[in-house]
């Protein structure tokens, strides 16, 4: 019976977190509690998967999970999906008898004939253990049955019991005997003693036995518990004229009680040793208990004499284990990397040691006349049904070139042989998840192998490679094998070379970058999808990938060596969908210590973005990193064309101010600060713009009469720009709070000095960021921008600036329609995700593959054209919102609110219109139910404080809504009729040419007419006239006016 569960443990601070986060215990009917599982109390921010092994309980019992944090920053401790499994006693077999090689309980269910007399109560009623008056049967709990503990080691094996060791500290002892399943069972013990370790083996011994034969063999059966970094090995040994090794199982095993079974012949008198290796770590240990005799085990009258123990080999020329198996030949022969499991050399196949603790094992074959060998999978006497497991010895560290090749075979007749999987255990973060997988099999012949190649990557820990199969049923015909495995460029200081450095388009490999493997997920290469061709190639991270686990994946560089230069990292990316993360560029040095240059968060589109990230010169070699931050389960990150310049960046059109200043710089006798609201005492706002969060950074100026008198400026001046004959748009996020906060004024300064006003505020704006823009038109004359604020004499007051950013377009006027062919206007997401948890989304039918969206968007019509949208899928949970928020808007008696919704039949999300003022939602508008094409909604809004306009997409399970032509107008009223709004119209070139033309035409003719009327008038007879007029018939079908609305205005 076991317990399959996820868990999750992470300190921030990467400091600790204390002995004993997290376990669980079996609490027992009659109150009594045995400790039954404890993991690597390791801090990693990723899930993680675990089995805890219960054992046999022969009564109602409760699983406790207990958490215990004694040191460490902030963190989490969490747990998620437990699963029973092979807890049900032996089910009834149809039929009337129990088949060939099975053992008949007393309710009829049947067990292997194999677990009869082993000292466990497999049938679950005791008949399997029922008849074995003759084998010679140790539980530990009154005495020792004869065993001998004495030892030639100053490390010695005793008799004890968890209570006996300790009922406070979970990390000692192995928890509960295997005979009872408690914490007041006996069993044999060793670990390191409180003085300290001064001998790392300790052995004890039974009587001796009678001489035995093979066809009355005698067979030990015991259970063994190998917790903890302080497991060497068990093994055991048969002394007569010579002591000989007949069985061993190296390491750790886990929390877990795993059956032995040992078949001893000698045709002399013979004692069983078991001797433990015990490593001088901080926990952990080796345990005994159960141990069965058969037989065929007879205690022996004669006198033995036990032999010296032979010594133990010591390491080859060093011993120092680090070195042992680092891919680096520290002996002269090599016979430091001789035995790791590389089968090149001729000692490699037996690096492998098998670790399996269920009823299949690894075993390595070999054959002396044709040199063949391999592993393969065969039975095993373990109780519990898991894989079968042989690991390598510890390896590494390995650099990012290292990797894997071997041959497999799953061969045989049946359609599905097993399953074959290779995954790391790190020494320092435990198990990882599978590296490589294979299921069903290679083909119905015995040589029907296959070639494998993994890549292994960076490991910074030394680790072991784990080999897992698990066979559908052990049989002549049907076989799990493996062979040639070799290790390939795996030292780690071997870096291959890359052509192109760290510049890459990603279309034939990554160039000078590696997958880091201490991370959560992999980025991918994406086909179809590049910016250089746009069907080439890029590297993505697909938030909505189902295989997805974990919360970062990252892209890390080879090491870079200092230069005196600053260096310029320029790349394109995309953040896009409802759910899209973040990504981030970081810096890291040697020494693991990281600094955030850049980052972006939130829906930025279905297009691709140009980026220069500035990287500061370097006193000692470092590396870059991609990073892709998830937050939900509905986006995508990609980055493409890569180049890194040895010179610094030219000025980014974009800057947030997170990591870096851009190359803005201050003046004046007071400076804008680089900030975050982080514990900050001093007055500014508690977050920023671009994450909305008060780690995030912004420029600030304290502007108290104190700091800033009235009069005095201080000034943040951007980088030079060069000029250009086109108008370009600014756009800026600004925050001013407190009573007389300042004159915040903004201007575009020329190269020869001149300057011109283009932006200007001095009011107390409350705790909100505010949008500010304008049109810059240099004619080819460099420039800056300059961000002025003077003092007003405020208190506790300030003024801060963040996401400063630059259209190739002219701005957009405010209220007029945005068609959001050029991008959002003046509409934005919120960061805040307090008031929601998801972003709408830009994009066309063209650019989409993965969503479902209208077939054209309203503006012009076509597949080409965008709009906004929410998808709704059932990788988000239902019912989360998507903010859309207007700037600030002036108070007003009415202001006319329009836009074209679409929402098809079926599409099950929500769109809501809100106004959002005084911190309060005052709901206009609730579209549950629209379906059809594109329609037009117009919404009178009154108001009479400043306001902003709220649209909240409320997903569903599968459908879209979508957003498109947004204009308000100030002033006007949406029922007065007049000239049909531009938001009716559709940017159709062709239409407009055809309408040109027309008129042209009918001014003609009327011409033709009026000269032909004046010439014929005193004799020509009055004619009745037809009216001739243009009406839009082509969207009054979709017009669409909400009557409620109209018929009151909203406030």
């Amino acid at each position: 019976c076991r317990l399959r569960l996820r868990y999750f443990l992470f300190d921030s601070g990467h400091t600790g977190l204390g002995s004993a986060p997290l376990w669980a215990s079996i609490l027992h009917q009659d109150s009594r509690q045995a400790v039954v599982w404890r993991p690597e109390s390791s801090s990693v921010r990723s899930w993680r998967e675990a089995t805890i092994f219960l054992g046999r309980v022969s009564s109602s019992f409760r699983i406790r999970l207990h958490s215990q944090r004694s040191e460490g920053s902030k963190g989490d401790v969490a747990i998620d999906q437990l699963e029973f499994l092979g807890c049900a006693l032996p089910q009834p077999i149809p039929g009337e008898a129990c088949p060939a090689g099975m053992f008949a309980c007393h309710h009829r269910g049947c067990v292997n004939q194999l677990q009869v007399c082993d000292a466990s109560d497999d049938c679950g009623d005791g008949k399997d253990e029922e008849r074995c008056d003759f084998y010679h049967r140790c539980d530990f709990e009154s005495d020792l049955c004869g065993w001998d503990l004495r030892s030639i080691s100053k490390l010695k094996w005793i008799r004890t019991s968890q209570e006996k060791i300790s009922r406070s500290d979970p990390l000692k002892g192995p928890g509960r005997d295997h005979s009872s399943n408690t914490a007041s069972g006996h069993f044999l013990y060793v670990t390191v003693p409180d003085a300290g370790l001064t001998s790392d083996w300790a052995a004890f011994q039974s009587p001796p036995l009678q001489p035995t034969n093979s066809s009355h063999p005698c067979q030990m059966v015991m259970y063994t518990h190998q917790f903890g970094p302080r497991s060497g090995g068990l093994t055991v040994l048969v002394s007569h004229r010579q002591i000989q090794p007949v069985w061993e199982r190296g390491g750790a095993l886990g929390d877990v009680w795993v059956k032995a079974v040992v078949d001893i012949v000698s045709n002399e008198t013979f004692q069983i040793l078991v001797m433990a290796a015990i490593r001088d770590f901080e926990y952990g240990g080796i345990a005994v208990d159960s141990i069965v005799l058969s037989p065929g085990c007879q205690n022996s009258s004669d006198n033995n004499t036990l032999e010296a123990f032979p010594r133990p080999p010591k390491h080859p020329c060093t011993d120092d284990p680090n070195q042992m198996c680092d891919f680096h030949a520290d002996c002269a022969g090599g016979e430091d990397e001789a035995r790791c499991g590389d089968f090149w050399s001729s000692e490699g196949s037996s690096g492998w040691t098998d670790t399996s603790i269920g009823s299949q094992s690894w075993t390595l074959h070999k054959n002396f006349t044709s040199k063949e060998e391999y592993l393969y999978v065969t039975e095993a006497p373990g109780q519990q049904l898991t894989e079968a497991q042989t690991r390598t010895p510890l390896l590494g560290p390995t650099g990012p070139a290292c990797n894997l090749t071997f041959d497999f075979a799953l061969s045989g007749t049946s359609d599905h042989i097993g399953d074959l999987s290779i995954r790391v255990i790190d020494s320092m973060l435990g198990p990882g998840p599978k590296l490589w997988e294979f299921g069903g099999r290679t083909g119905a012949e015995e040589d029907a192998w296959k070639h494998a190649h993994i890549l292994i990557g960076v490991r910074k820990h030394r680790f072991q490679l784990v080999l897992e199969a698990r066979a559908v049923k052990i049989q002549p015909s049907a076989t799990i094998k493996v062979r040639n495995v070799h290790f390939v460029g795996c030292h780690a200081k071997y870096f291959p070379s890359a052509p192109t450095g760290l510049s890459c388009n990603f279309e034939e490999g990554l160039c000078g970058w590696y997958q880091d493997n201490s991370d959560d997920f992999d980025w991918s290469v994406l086909s179809g999808m590049d910016h250089t061709i746009g069907v080439g190639r890029s590297l993505s991270v697909d938030m909505w990938s189902e295989s997805l686990r974990g919360a970062f994946g990252r892209l890390l560089s080879f090491p870079q060596s200092p230069a005196p230069t600053d260096y310029c990292l320029s790349f394109f990316y995309k953040l896009y969908g409802p759910n899209a993360g973040a990504l981030n560029v970081k810096l890291t040095d040697l020494y693991g210590a990281e600094i955030l240059l850049w980052t972006r968060s939130g829906a930025h589109g279905n297009a691709w973005h140009e980026a220069q990230c500035p990287v500061p010169h370097q006193l000692a070699t470092f590396q870059l990193v991609f990073e892709a931050v998830r937050s939900g389960f509905d986006g995508r990150v990609a980055v493409d064309d890569v180049t890194f310049l040895n010179r610094p960046c030219t000025i980014p059109r974009m800057c947030s101010f997170e990591g870096q200043n851009c190359g803005y710089t201050g003046s004046g006798k007071i400076r804008f600060l680089h900030r975050n609201g982080h514990g900050s005492s001093t007055p500014g706002p508690n977050t920023d713009h671009t994450l909305g969060t008060e780690l995030g950074y912004y420029m600030m100026v304290n502007t108290d009469a104190a700091i800033l008198p009235p009069g005095t400026a201080a000034v943040l001046t951007s980088p030079v720009r060069q000029g250009t004959t086109r108008t370009e748009c600014v756009n800026f996020w600004y925050h001013m709070g407190g009573e007389k906060p300042g004159f915040f004024t903004v201007f575009m300064k020329t190269e020869t000095g001149d300057r011109v006003q283009i932006f200007y505020d001095s009011l107390n704006q409350g705790d909100d960021w505010r949008h500010g823009n304008s049109n810059i038109s240099s004619g080819l004359v460099n420039w800056q921008l300059e961000f002025e604020v003077f003092g007003a004499g405020g208190k506790n007051t300030h003024v801060a600036v963040d996401d400063i950013y630059l259209s190739a377009h002219p701005c957009e006027d405010q209220g007029s329609r945005c068609s959001l062919e050029k991008g959002m206007c003046s509409w934005s997401n919120t960061p805040n995700h307090q008031q929601d948890k998801l972003d709408w989304e830009r994009t066309s039918p063209e650019a989409e593959t993965h969503y479902p969206t209208p077939t054209e968007d309203h503006t012009l019509g076509s597949d080409k054209g965008h709009f906004l949208f929410l998808p709704s899928s059932t990788r988000t949970a239902a019912n989360q919102n998507a903010w859309l928020l207007s700037p600030h808007l002036p108070p007003a008696k009415v202001t006319c609110l329009r836009f074209w919704a679409y929402k098809p039949h079926s599409s099950d999300g929500q769109l809501k219109v809100w106004k959002l003022s005084g911190g309060l939602l005052h709901q206009l508008l609730v579209l549950s139910q629209l379906g059809g094409p594109w329609k037009r909604f117009d919404i009178n809004i009154t108001s009479s404080e400043e306001y902003q306009i709220v649209f909240e997409g409320i997903k569903g399970t599968s459908g879209v809504v979508a957003l498109d032509d947004i204009e308000y107008v100030i002033g006007s009223d949406c029922s007065k009729k007049g000239p049909e709004s531009a938001s009716n119209q559709r940017n159709d070139a062709g239409g407009i040419a055809a309408a040109v033309i027309v008129v042209l035409l009918l001014m003609g003719l009327l011409v033709f007419l009026l000269v032909f009327y004046l010439r014929t008038k005193p004799r020509a007879q009055t004619e009745t006239d037809s009216t001739v007029g243009f009406s839009n018939k082509a969207y009054e079908s979709d017009h669409t006016h909400s009557s409620q609305v109209r018929a009151q205005d909203v406030e």
